[in-house]
């Protein structure tokens, strides 16, 4: 592969709030684009070798920009392309959802579009992450999931471009170390995500559905399977009424989806919360509760801004803090900061943020 330093357009002192569904951010010392594969590892080697920053952004949904914006290049990802292998076998001990189409996407190909794609085209397996904003690179970063699916099920390997070796990287499921939103790529700088292969079935029911809220919204038991356009449709009205799908007109979408992860607790953390929290085993011992619950009942409600203005957290889901329209930076993180603290002091669980943060902290 020639990857070699390429020419591309530039532009200085971009606010990064235009490239985040936050919508903040201060400006970027430079931004350039990539549409290729050649043109994303190109313009990463060339700024390493440089020594300058470089903050890679693809569909910017799970990102926090601080005010002072990034001093270096943000390289934006817009390579596109898909690929499938009507042919592919696989070992089903190694991938949950062995089946016989294998699809790969670069990582700049936007996520839902994806999945409206397997769905139409009778390929179960991502049906249930319908609506979820970004780009296919981002899914395996953070383990996407939702309404009890997740990408470790069905990511069968991880192109990637290795900054510290300087070469690209195909990493395997079983090394991509997935585990609740997280894997080996999340929080590391290390990897640029350059297309991700995924395992699907097929056919036109979807996988059993493992939520309780989609099965019934769906008319089925727990455990019982639908057509597949029926699972896309069902998720996609529950996130619109929770503010989950991108809509400019609505303030309660201008957010980086669930700002918290569900907190995951030892029993005897579990053991100390009240008889009616949420309770879900976690394997190893372990006990994953509700952030949203235990948000809502250390006293913050939806709209809650704490004498703020301009961010709240949703109207719709306690999760998501939003951007009221003149909001920066610095006033999202107080609230999140108190939200936090809250519920640290109501219940002894520390909650932890789920999008990057760059430039700020908690």
């Amino acid at each position: 592969m020639n990857a070699g330093v390429v020419t591309v357009r530039e532009t200085f002192d971009v606010p990064l709030a235009g490239l985040t569904t936050l919508r903040l951010g201060g400006p970027a010392k430079r931004v350039v684009e990539a549409t290729t594969e050649d043109e994303l590892i190109g313009l990463v080697r060339d700024r390493d070798e440089r020594g300058e920053p470089v903050l890679v952004v693809g569909g910017g949904s799970n990102l926090v920009v601080g005010d002072a914006g990034f001093d270096g290049t943000v390289v934006r990802v817009a390579t596109r392309g898909i690929d499938v292998d009507a042919s592919a076998s696989c070992d089903s001990d190694a991938l949950a959802a062995c089946g016989g189409v294998l699809l790969t996407a670069a990582a700049g190909e936007p996520w839902d579009e994806l999945v409206a794609y397997t769905v139409e085209n009778e390929w179960p397996g991502v049906e249930a992450l319908s609506g979820i904003p970004g780009l296919v690179g981002a899914t395996p970063m953070q383990n996407v999931g939702a309404y009890g699916q997740e990408v470790a099920q069905t990511v069968w390997t991880v192109r990637t471009y290795d900054r510290q070796d300087r070469r690209v990287r195909t990493f395997a499921n079983a090394d991509c170390r997935f585990a609740y939103r997280d894997s080996r790529f999340k929080g590391s700088e290390r990897y640029v995500i350059l297309s991700v292969s995924y395992q699907l079935r097929e056919g036109n029911l979807g996988r059993p559905v493992a939520y309780a809220e989609l099965a019934r919204r769906l008319g089925i038991t727990a455990g019982e399977r639908a057509p597949l356009a029926d699972v896309r449709a069902a998720v996609l009205a529950l996130r619109t009424g929770k503010g989950m799908v991108l809509d400019a007109a609505d303030h309660d979408t201008w957010s980086a989806g669930s700002f918290f992860t569900n907190p995951v607790l030892t029993e005897a953390q579990a053991g100390a919360l009240p008889e009616e929290a949420p309770r879900w085993p976690a394997g190893d011992g372990l006990v994953k509760s509700s952030a949203g619950w235990l948000i809502e009942h250390a006293g913050f409600g939806r709209g809650y801004d704490g004498g703020r203005s301009d961010v709240s957290l949703s109207t719709k889901h306690t999760l998501a803090l939003t951007n009221r329209g003149e909001a920066s930076t610095a006033d999202l993180v107080g609230l999140a900061r108190e939200v936090r603290d809250g519920v640290r002091a109501a219940f002894g669980v520390e909650l932890t943020p789920e999008p990057t943060l760059v430039g700020c902290a908690l």
